[in-house]
């Protein structure tokens, strides 16, 4: 019968190591976005915004198309929006840096979808 139990024990104790590992391998890693449509609505116009500032452009934001977040000293977003330029619909990759609990962000990167290498606007 203790054999039994320290084989059960031991088992599980593996399950619990092999599942740590799997989730230490995702952390950090990029994943979809799931949360709050209108905070990457708000972060998606504020990178349209800066870089509007920084590169004396006049985008005007149309939409959010995929959010994608990683988990850094903060959360980096990934966001795919749509944004008109002189009457023409373009999409574009921004990176967002988000460090909530100090109330800070900045445009990390801003560039039409498709472009090599990335353009950073920060």
């Amino acid at each position: 019968m203790k054999i039994k139990a320290s084989v059960l024990v031991l088992v599980l104790h593996c399950v619990c190591i092999a599942n740590s590992v799997i989730e230490m391998a995702t952390v950090g890693g990029i994943e979809e976005y799931h949360g709050n449509a209108l905070e990457i609505e708000n972060l998606a116009r504020f990178a349209v915004d800066e870089h509007n500032k920084k590169q004396n452009t006049v985008l005007e934001f149309n939409g959010v198309v995929k959010a994608r977040q990683q988990v850094v000293a903060g959360m980096m977003y990934y966001i795919t929006l749509e944004a008109t330029d002189g009457g023409k619909k373009n999409k574009y990759e921004a990176k967002i840096w988000v460090k909530a609990w100090l109330n800070f962000k900045e445009l990390q990167e801003f560039k039409p979808v498709g472009d090599e290498p990335a353009t950073a606007s920060a």
